[in-house]
């Protein structure tokens, strides 16, 4: 990843920080930093689950990728989780100023901050969202 001076690191900590992390559950609900969850709290004790995280494998090291080859990265991560055996449900992280496009993303349950660290950085992302039993999404930067 390339590095990055204080002024584009403040700004994306702050364009993280203003995201909007939709869930695609039936109803959809919206995941925010640092705020509580109860729908997150609800699907995660509905599942039996102390832990989750949402994450994305587009725009590795926040370069935009053409569409496909994040749509092949995505669909590459879901048979990945898949195989792992963990419950999870798509979503969209997407900025509320549309300065940067939508990122297709998964909401994992039962996946703990080691093992979505780990995951972020196989698949060369800048930061996940990870969700403990309080169910409040918490930034985690990976650089």
């Amino acid at each position: 990843m390339t590095v990055m001076t204080m002024n584009e690191s403040l700004a994306l900590l702050r364009a993280y920080r203003e995201t909007d992390y939709v869930v695609f559950t039936r109803p959809p609900f919206t995941l925010r930093v640092d705020e509580a969850s109860p729908a997150l709290l609800d699907l995660q004790e509905a599942c039996g689950v102390r832990a989750s995280a949402y994450l994305t494998a587009c725009n590795p090291g926040s370069r935009l990728l053409p569409e496909l080859e994040n749509a092949d990265r995505q669909a590459r991560l879901r048979s990945a989780l898949v195989r792992r055996g963990h419950a999870l449900f798509e979503g969209i992280g997407r900025h509320p100023g549309g300065g940067w496009p939508g990122e297709a993303s998964f909401l994992i349950l039962g996946l703990e901050l080691a093992e979505a660290m780990a995951l972020g950085r196989e698949w060369r992302q800048r930061a996940i969202l990870s969700a403990g039993a309080d169910a409040i999404p918490r930034l985690v930067f990976l650089d």
